[in-house]
């Protein structure tokens, strides 16, 4: 509790703007149903179609007379969500794989992560959209190719955490306590390497929505009618004269982004003593 008080009071400016942006992106996402003029589906007006951003409609209408501004707002819940599912699903994951090979060494170390290195071979994107289409194009599947690709990062960083860690004195009084090797992994080591796979997350939060934003742009992620910020630019990629139907989407998936990584520079900052004491 003392670390989260002593964050907040952090001085980086950037830092508490992407917490801002962030924060308040969550809170679009959760109240999106009271916070919106129109049903993002289901109120369409053909003849009110590719209005320009006015007073009615503050992001314009699109080629079916929906309000943009109601589909960005309902967007940023599978935007969102999607890249949140995607981090703690690669974060536990890569955590779990990379502490049993960082803490038992040997071949079983050679072998895990060799398989690790296989995986980070293929070029992310090209990997998510094969892993994508073979299953089918849906969030599901979406979310599921990214975790894929994105565990062998958490692996390898818990992996070399926990080798320098397991040597330290109160890991060895552990042993000598008669502790097991989980207890010793999992109360002693991983809690004091936290820190770093923390900063990861955060800076991937946004990497994430912006991967699967880029999934939904191919036709691989979200399908019609559903609201998601990569779909909808994907859309106005079509009607290109009409620049409103995805320059606002574009413009939230690059605020989240941004914030995202203004959080995981601040913690990066703060984690580390000689920035913290510089700030």
């Amino acid at each position: 509790m003392n670390t989260v008080k002593q964050l907040l009071k952090h001085k980086n400016f950037m830092f508490k703007l992407g917490l801002v942006i962030c924060i308040g992106w969550i809170v679009i996402a959760i109240f999106a149903p009271l916070l919106t003029p129109y049903h993002p589906i289901n109120d369409q007006n053909i003849v009110g179609r590719f209005q320009p951003p006015s007073a009615e409609h503050w992001f314009g209408t699109d080629s079916l007379g929906r309000d943009v501004f109601s589909r960005v707002l309902y967007g940023s819940r599978i935007s969102m969500s999607a890249g949140l599912i995607t981090v703690l699903i690669s974060f536990g994951v890569g955590i779990l794989f990379g502490g049993i090979a960082g803490y038992v060494g040997g071949v079983v170390d050679d072998v895990m992560m060799r398989f690790s290195e296989m995986v980070q071979s293929f070029p992310p994107l090209i990997l998510a959209m094969v892993i994508a289409a073979a299953l089918g194009p849906n969030i599901s599947n979406s979310i599921l190719a990214m975790a894929i690709i994105w565990w062998p990062n958490y692996a390898r960083l818990t992996r070399s955490i926990v080798i320098s860690v397991k040597e330290n004195d109160y890991v060895t009084a552990s042993r000598i306590l008669g502790a097991s090797h989980l207890r010793i992994l999992y109360r002693e080591i991983l809690p004091n390497s936290i820190g770093p796979m923390a900063v990861m997350a955060t800076l991937d939060l946004g990497n994430a929505i912006l991967m699967f934003s880029g999934l939904s742009f191919l036709g691989l992620g979200v399908q019609p009618p559903v609201p998601e910020w990569g779909a909808m630019v994907s859309d106005g990629v079509l009607t290109f004269n009409y620049w409103w139907i995805s320059t606002f989407p574009g413009l939230a998936i690059f605020s989240v982004a941004i914030g995202a990584n203004f959080i995981g520079d601040g913690l990066r900052d703060y984690l580390d003593p000689r920035m913290r004491k510089r700030a």
